[in-house]
């Protein structure tokens, strides 16, 4: 007898349909019993045949000794992960004739099942519902704890259900027209507004104008950022609050960045979205792997769960020179791409990179209130860590003092985080018209939507960063006197556009371009 059930694969951010074909025949004993998975299983794929016989029998179901062979469709695609466990038990249901449906085409299923019967989460649910709508799959069954997240897909029905004996009442139900199936609905509008809360406000924030004004600029842009002061400046105070005057998130981008999740397993249980922007924060003892993506089966890293947020370097020079170097790609392009032996696999990795760092080893070079116990070549080896075309590519360096007592010991509060988002969103906007309407844009591999100034090519600098003679005469000179790359002239450009966009000016002038020019002081000069 021959059962056929439908399942997903997920490579990448992408999910694959893989068919489950379960066929068995009768053996005259016990001893010759056997459950073999075919079509490239790794491990815990082929030890669901443990699983899978412990839930069926203790879900009250009966289990006759046979020759049960599992097939996963294409055979020449690794199979990975215990997701598999429901299309097969599923499978062996109804090749013993357990269910009164016969055609299961229409429906997708996966999760893996506990020796009780019962259905835990698996990860990467969010990219088979996608999956299954571009192939017209109507329906999708899956544990509980992973429906919302698959809910937020449009034009498919997820049913979220708990146990084996549950799918199999709710499948026979289908056999008789579906009037007792409720499908899980959810509107990913509401999801996004509902979770809009911030505990971190830039408010706490005493003194720091400079550095407020600098991350202001960055945040209405996407510019990445550098900040350069001494322990205890409130380096670490400013960027956990940065994301608190981000614009928030469009659908597009929570389902971008919600895909990735799922696939990496770090989206919270019942969590239907990526409601917030991403903030990644890794310590640096992380690997080139853990920050850029790896394994067998390549798995994004931090670079991609970070997509559409923010990538928190703290201690920027502590992490090892072969770390920093390998994200000069993802910072160029927007993507990684990790090649295996058996695949070669593209992350998007859109990120704004935030980094701090001490001046020094001993952290107060160039501070007014302590002396430096460093040498010249101790902070030339410290500083050499980062490279100067990884420097390069950082829109904004700012210098963070320490904060003055009388700063800190001030009754009046600063401006609130609201008021400072506000200016941001408005600058968004004016890029928004500017650019085109994102849900207009077609993404392919040469053109991708752009979302903020600072990921304008070539080609739109030309076409939107025109500047006039006088603020022509200052980038010139600027340029020459700080011997500045190409690269970060078109740098520059980009901050000043963002600067003629929170004031609501039209065209870039002197004062637009000399404050761009001022988040390029720090660069190797610094520490001549």
């Amino acid at each position: 007898m021959l059962f056929k059930s439908r399942s997903a694969a997920v490579y990448g951010i992408d999910a694959h349909p893989i068919d489950v074909e379960v066929d068995f025949s009768g053996v005259m004993s016990m001893k010759d019993a056997t459950f073999s998975t075919v079509g490239l299983p790794d491990a815990a794929v082929r030890e669901s045949r443990d699983r899978v016989r412990a839930a069926i029998k203790n879900s009250g179901f009966d289990l006759p000794p046979t020759r049960i062979t599992i097939n996963l469709a294409p055979a020449d695609l690794k199979k990975e992960g215990s997701g598999f466990d429901l299309p097969i038990a599923i499978g062996i249901l109804g090749a013993y004739g357990s269910l009164q449906i016969k055609d299961l085409s229409d429906f997708l299923l996966v999760g893996e099942l506990g020796l009780e019967g019962n259905l835990r989460a698996v990860p990467g649910v969010l990219p088979m519902a996608v999956m299954a709508r571009e192939l017209g799959i109507r329906n999708v069954i899956l544990p509980e704890a992973n429906a919302r997240e698959a809910a937020v897909v449009e034009g498919v029905d997820v049913y979220p259900v708990r146990t084996l004996a549950e799918v199999r009442e709710l499948l026979n139900s289908f056999a008789f027209g579906g009037q007792h199936a409720h499908p899980l609905k959810i509107q990913p509008g509401e999801v996004l507004n509902e979770l809009q809360h911030f505990p971190l406000d830039f408010k706490d924030v005493r003194g720091q104008h400079t550095a407020k004004r600098a991350m202001e600029v960055a945040a209405a842009g996407g510019h990445n950022l550098l900040m350069i002061g001494p322990p205890g400046s409130g380096k670490t105070m400013l960027a956990k609050r940065l994301p608190s005057i981000l614009a928030p998130l469009i659908f597009n981008e929570a389902l971008e960045t919600t895909k990735i999740h799922s696939v990496a397993g770090v989206l919270e249980p019942n969590e239907g979205l990526v409601a917030h922007r991403p903030f990644r924060s890794p310590h640096h003892t992380i690997s080139d792997a853990g920050l850029i993506g790896g394994g067998m089966v390549p798995r994004p890293g931090e670079v991609s769960l970070a997509h559409n947020g923010l990538l928190f370097l703290d201690e920027l020079p502590e992490f090892p020179r072969n770390v920093l170097e390998v994200l000069r790609q993802p910072l160029e392009d927007g993507t990684v791409t990790i090649s295996r032996a058996a695949m070669s696999l593209s992350f998007p990795a859109r990120f704004m990179l935030l980094a701090a760092m001490n001046p020094c080893p001993c952290g107060f070079f160039n501070d007014k209130s302590r002396d430096c116990t460093c040498t010249p070549p101790m902070i030339q080896r410290y500083v050499s860590k980062v490279s100067g075309p990884w420097l390069d590519r950082i829109d904004i360096h700012i210098e963070v003092a320490a904060v003055q007592y009388k700063e800190l010991r001030q009754g009046s509060e600063g401006e609130t985080s609201a008021q400072i988002r506000d200016r941001v969103l408005a600058a968004r906007e004016r890029q928004a018209a500017r650019f085109g309407k994102v849900g207009d844009q077609q993404t392919t591999k040469r053109h991708r939507p752009v979302y903020s100034n600072a990921q304008m090519s070539s080609q739109q600098i030309r076409v939107f960063c025109e500047l006039s003679s006088d603020a022509e005469r200052l980038l010139e000179r600027a340029m020459q006197q700080q011997g500045l790359s190409a690269r970060a002239h078109d740098r520059i450009l980009k901050t000043a556009r963002t600067i003629a966009d929170l004031e609501g000016a039209q065209d870039i002038v002197v004062k637009h371009i000399a404050e761009a020019i001022q988040y390029r002081t720090l660069d190797r000069s610094y520490w001549a």
